[in-house]
């Protein structure tokens, strides 16, 4: 069977499943170019990233593949148009581990005689308002050392800066969230990873019905202040990390530190908190004010 009328009996077959209750179907995920038309609402331009590297450690792994797809948004959240998207391969200097080739499907051969020239990517993210990624701190953190223009612009990220637990999700990888949305895509590679981001990022979520870009615009937009429980004796490692506490030293330009960051309103009672648990009093827990332009950096 082919054409319209077999697809439009596979979906009559995929509904009758559904309703069931016995199946969930998934259905493979199909690029948008418009979400809305536009109303008169004031747009700005945000670009989804997403980057795939030799490993994890960006004093040692190197960018293979780049995917950048802007949008158009409202202040509102709400997701407008997509526009015309970047993507390149890049040769490393060092062959491709085969667990990256199992996981992205890149390998040498795929990436031999790409070039990414980071002034291209500096032109190209120029007229961004917002970046966002699906895990911005491993995703800036590798663009910022190979395009020093990506640390002037501000940063959200789509993985951390919605409630997708409160929403129901199972977990925030992004095949897990699509998979919540009865999507599901070709996985790991840049750009389609990309397309798929935006489109969770558009669909209304469904305890609170709003985008849920609306929450990741409202959380980029908020300072936060990281509190650092500089001194704190090792007897209160297992009371940090219970209140959300993370440690910074494994190598890197950050300090070897247990942190949190939280609400600018909530800082004062928390650093009152890590004092009264047995905190050096002098000088006092350091603390520094984060915005969207440093957050998910190494300069924090």
């Amino acid at each position: 069977m082919t054409g319209s009328q077999g697809d439009g009996d596979l979906e009559a077959m995929a509904r009758r499943l559904e309703r069931s209750g016995d199946f969930r179907v998934l259905r493979r995920f199909a690029p948008r170019g418009r979400y809305h038309e536009a109303d008169g609402s004031v747009l700005r331009t945000a670009m989804m990233l997403d980057l795939e590297t030799t490993g994890l450690n960006p004093s040692e792994d190197e960018i293979i593949e780049i995917g950048i797809c802007p949008f158009t948004y409202s202040p509102d959240g709400r997701i407008f148009e997509i526009l015309p998207s970047f993507h390149r391969l890049r040769e490393p200097s060092v062959s491709i581990p085969p667990e990256i080739t199992r996981l992205t499907g890149l390998d040498d051969a795929a990436v031999s005689g790409h070039r990414l020239d980071p002034s291209e990517v500096a032109e190209f993210i120029e007229p961004a308002d917002l970046i966002v990624a699906h895990n911005a701190s491993f995703d800036r953190v590798f663009l910022e050392r190979f395009c020093s223009t990506a640390s002037a612009k501000p940063w959200a990220c789509s993985m951390s800066q919605a409630p997708w637990a409160e929403e129901g999700f199972e977990g925030v990888r992004l095949s897990v969230i699509a998979a919540g949305f009865g999507l599901f895509h070709d996985a790991h590679r840049a750009l389609n990873d990309c397309e798929l981001a935006i489109e969770i990022l558009a669909r209304p979520l469904p305890e609170s019905g709003r985008p849920a870009f609306s929450f990741v615009l409202e959380a980029a937009r908020k300072a936060t202040v990281r509190i650092f429980a500089d001194g704190a004796p090792f007897g209160l490692k297992d009371r940090l990390k219970s209140r959300g506490y993370r440690w910074s030293g494994d190598g890197g330009l950050r300090p070897r530190v247990w942190y949190r960051d939280v609400e600018e309103d909530e800082a004062a009672a928390e650093t009152a908190w890590l004092v009264e648990a047995g905190c050096p009093r002098r000088p006092g827990p350091e603390s520094r004010r984060i915005t969207a332009f440093e957050r998910y950096s190494e300069r924090v």
